[in-house]
């Protein structure tokens, strides 16, 4: 009868620990284990006309919302085409909708979203930041796990609208082998518009395929101890950066219709344990701690309280000191730089309002970058 072996553990980060302390030995077994099971597969007698196969390796997707190819008119013009004709985005009738967005909405907002974009736009890679961060956590997270798992792991990313799309990206990591794959949608909290739309995109891809991996998905991780212990120690390195105290602190999260959270999405509530775990972590009072929604778009009621109408009212009221951070977003995107550091600013100053600060998201830093190790290499327990 032939051993059965069973998988070890995985720990990436104890596994990076610079001191030695972990012991190696059962992460060597779960390697030698995979080997011979690839060695197992090409050691098959295929036919001389067989179409040659790759398999036994592990792929990793990281998906996240996406970027206009340029800030002119018709790159923007597609992107948004692209973004508002996703049913899990915009839930309205077709019949509907579809006169608005193409008579009125395509013909106007490509104008101002590109002057938008423009503010904040890379122009040494010529990309908006949100490419340039994923790329950057992609390229991260696969120096990591080479130190750990060799080649056997191949790091991807793509974007839900605009490119790098997701199809090709599943495709490349087909054609390296990797027979079962960790989709990771970057999103801490889920929402049909966001977590689900992103993996729709990938099934509607593995729908065409004839070979289709085995595939895992990242669940949400809102509340994962090591998320909030990030976010808070992210908080903390940049709150000391700053000359003032803040009054207050928001905490903004991208909006979403009212109707969603009444259809059934936990996004509201996601959010409101996100802010209050990050709130306890960082013994931060109640009454100087908020929870808002920014990024409304047509007439619908959106989760309340607003992000902007917050700002103006604090201002209004006396507030001389603010801070906002946005838990929500894995990278700093036009939503944050122009729309909370930029616009939100204004509200603030222009209405009496004096210190303002907006905390950066967590990006491809440190914290960050510990967030997608745990993440991923919690989700690939069992493969590796």
């Amino acid at each position: 009868m032939n051993e059965i072996v069973q998988p070890a553990s995985f720990d990436l980060q104890a596994a990076r620990r610079p001191d030695g302390e972990r012991p190696q030995p059962a992460r060597h077994e779960a390697a030698r284990a995979d080997d011979a099971r690839e060695a197992e597969f090409r050691s098959v007698r295929l036919p001389s006309d067989h179409p040659q196969v790759r398999a036994g390796r592990l792929g990793v997707l990281i998906m996240n919302l996406g970027t206009p190819e340029a800030t002119s008119y018709w790159p923007m013009r597609a992107y948004l085409r692209e973004f508002l004709s996703d049913k899990r985005v915009i839930e309205t009738p077709r019949w509907l909708w579809w006169p608005i967005l193409n008579l009125i909405i395509l013909q106007t907002r490509p104008k101002k979203k590109g002057r938008d974009y423009d503010l904040i736009w890379n122009k040494e890679r010529d990309e908006g930041p949100l490419k340039t961060i994923t790329r950057s956590q992609a390229e991260q997270a696969q120096a990591r796990l080479r130190e750990i798992a060799g080649d056997r792991v191949v790091v991807d990313w793509a974007m839900r609208y605009g490119k790098p799309a997701v199809k090709p990206a599943l495709e490349n990591l087909l054609a390296q082998g990797c027979d079962r794959i960790l989709l990771v949608p970057m999103y801490p909290q889920y929402s049909a518009a966001t977590s689900a739309t992103a993996c729709d995109k990938a099934f509607e891809a593995l729908m065409t395929m004839r070979w289709q991996p085995s595939v895992r998905v990242a669940p949400p991780y809102h509340d994962d101890p090591v998320y909030i212990e990030a976010l808070a120690d992210s908080m903390r390195k940049e709150l000391a950066k700053l000359d003032f105290e803040p009054e207050m602190i928001l905490t903004s999260f991208h909006g979403v219709p009212r109707k969603y959270l009444l259809q059934g999405d936990p996004y509201h509530c996601h959010c409101a344990k996100t802010s209050r775990l990050l709130r306890e972590t960082l013994g931060w009072p109640k009454e100087r701690w908020m929870l808002t929604f920014q990024s409304r778009f047509g007439p619908d009621e959106w989760l309340q309280p607003y992000t902007d109408e917050t700002v103006k009212g604090l201002a209004e009221k006396g507030v001389k000191r603010l801070a906002i951070v946005a838990p929500g977003f894995s990278a700093d995107c036009l939503e944050t730089l122009e729309e909370l550091d930029g616009e939100n600013r204004e509200i603030f100053e222009h209405n009496g309002g004096e210190q303002f600060a907006y905390l950066p998201c967590l990006n491809d830093s440190e914290e960050g970058m510990r967030v997608i190790d745990h993440v991923v290499a919690r989700e690939l327990q069992g493969w590796l």
